[in-house]
């Protein structure tokens, strides 16, 4: 990241923006994703007001570094800048690297404002690449007739293991069986 010598104007004018700006909401849908998010033209129609009100513009470009975006306190002349890596899916794709450059630009927008935006929308994205773990659709054992049932196999020289095949036990049902167990034994 660089700055300029001070940052003492661009810092007021970022308490002000950040007094006049909310938190942004979801506008646009990825329906390959099925996610939710907030949208660049979205995210730049709600700054744009703050923004001027605090005398701060943003300006980003492209090059051959990745995405450098520029905060610049308006009056003073002050400024933070950092620059992002863009790593493109298919290279020599223009429609891939214009997908890069806006994907880059929300976030970068996002990151040095510090933005209050509601977007899961990577991690609604990792879900897929994600091994969910099975829903354990077994009931519970609880005392009562089940449990009964359960202390009957046991006397017959059933195993715990063969109940919790069945079965959910809480800690203290299981020690309940142990218990049982070893008055068998």
């Amino acid at each position: 990241m660089k700055r300029s010598e001070s940052i003492i104007e661009l810092a007021k004018g970022l308490a002000k923006f950040h007094s006049l700006v909310g938190k942004i909401g979801k506008d646009s849908k990825n329906p390959f994703f099925k996610a939710n998010y907030a949208s660049l033209p979205h995210i730049l129609d709600e700054i744009s007001g703050p923004m001027e009100s605090a005398g701060l513009v943003i300006t980003q470009f492209p090059d051959d570094s990745g995405l450098t975006t520029i905060l610049i306190h308006a009056e003073s002349g002050e400024y933070l800048e950092a620059t992002y890596m863009m790593p493109v899916a298919k290279q020599n794709d223009p429609q891939a690297l214009g997908s890069a450059i806006s994907y880059a630009r929300r976030y970068a927008v996002s990151s040095i404002l510090s933005l209050k935006i509601e977007d899961d929308d990577a991690e609604k994205a990792m879900k897929p690449l994600r091994n969910p773990q099975p829903e354990d659709n077994r009931p519970w054992l609880n005392k009562g007739e089940k449990l009964d049932k359960a202390i009957e196999f046991l006397i017959k020289g059933g195993k715990i293991e063969e109940i919790e095949k069945k079965y959910k036990i809480s800690k203290e049902v299981k020690e309940n069986l142990n218990e049982t167990l070893k008055k068998l034994a």
